[in-house]
């Protein structure tokens, strides 16, 4: 019990105190959430991205690695959602709902603090892929999700086209295997703005839970938050084995698959009306109840 509290405080308090800062700059100073999003999507997360791959020793094989694993949990999460959604008989809107809260995860606010405060930065590095990947498939499959199916393809594959990481990866992956170099000025400043990401994204996720409530379904509620802390989890797990993800790559493989709903689901929600209150509420809960699940799963994965 003392180690699990030693886990908490040590990786995952740190985490919610800075969020604090953010949900108390909300409430009491009216911070616009939708510009500090902006640089931090724009500006600083690019950076980490670029850095971490350019600095780390991922090669091509680690990276598809994560990026089947990432691929491969999150539809299969979407599969189960639908299913369970199914069978507890979701009228069509709060199905869409539930798939959109189920499959995507806070890799980024929450997801890449955590890796880095647990198992330091190789981890971080394999987490980046996955945060990556995650987010491609947010604004690709989620928006063709969010919007019933009705959405024209093309475009969400041309909204790539304006996904800053996309370019970090491949920036940052074609530098790493012909081993080029930026200019020291220009080394340095990417580096100044990816360390800023980190701090940005926690505070950034402190001033979005500020605008969360609590109406909703209890059941699909109860459904989403099981299938997002409890089920996701145990996938990571098993799936990790023939996908042969070892060390670094395992423990940040699951613990990212492990993460509470993303927060930017609730833009997509919003965006398209499916049940945008729910969704929000979802973020909230799960995101509070996350230390239950994660503090043990820290343990499990040796932290």
């Amino acid at each position: 019990m003392n180690n699990l509290a030693l886990l908490f405080s040590n990786n995952i308090l740190p985490i919610f105190l800075a969020a604090g800062t953010g949900y108390l700059a909300a409430k009491y100073w009216r911070v616009n959430a939708r510009s500090v999003s902006k640089i931090s999507f724009f500006i600083f997360s690019p950076c980490l991205i670029f850095s971490l791959i350019t600095n780390s020793q991922l090669g091509g094989d680690d990276v598809l690695r994560m990026a089947s694993f990432a691929l491969t949990n999150i539809l299969i999460i979407g599969i189960l959602a639908w299913i369970v959604g199914r069978l507890i008989r979701l009228e069509r809107r709060l199905l869409i709902a539930l798939l959109l809260s189920s499959m995507f995860v806070n890799a980024g606010n929450y997801g890449l603090s955590l890796n880095l405060f647990a198992f330091g930065e190789i981890a971080l590095a394999h987490a980046s892929i996955y945060f990556v990947v995650s987010a491609i498939l947010m604004y690709t499959v989620g928006v063709v999700v969010a919007s019933l199916g009705a959405f024209n393809l093309k475009d969400a594959l041309l909204g790539l086209l304006k996904i800053p990481v996309v370019y970090a990866v491949i920036l940052g992956l074609l530098f790493s295997r012909f081993s080029w170099q930026l200019p020291l000025p220009l080394d340095r400043t990417v580096g100044i703005l990816g360390d800023a990401a980190i701090p940005v994204l926690m505070i950034l996720m402190g001033i979005q839970l500020a605008k969360s409530s609590f109406d909703g379904q209890k059941l699909a509620l109860a459904a989403t938050s099981s299938m997002r802390l409890v089920v996701a989890p145990l996938l990571a797990i098993l799936i990790s084995v023939p996908f042969g993800l070892q060390g670094f790559a395992r423990q940040a493989g699951i613990l990212e698959a492990s993460m509470p709903t993303a927060i930017i689901s609730i833009i997509l929600a919003t965006e398209y009306d499916v049940e945008p209150a729910f969704v929000t509420m979802t973020v909230f809960t799960t995101t509070l109840l996350s230390p239950f699940t994660l503090t043990p799963l820290l343990a499990y994965l040796g932290a």
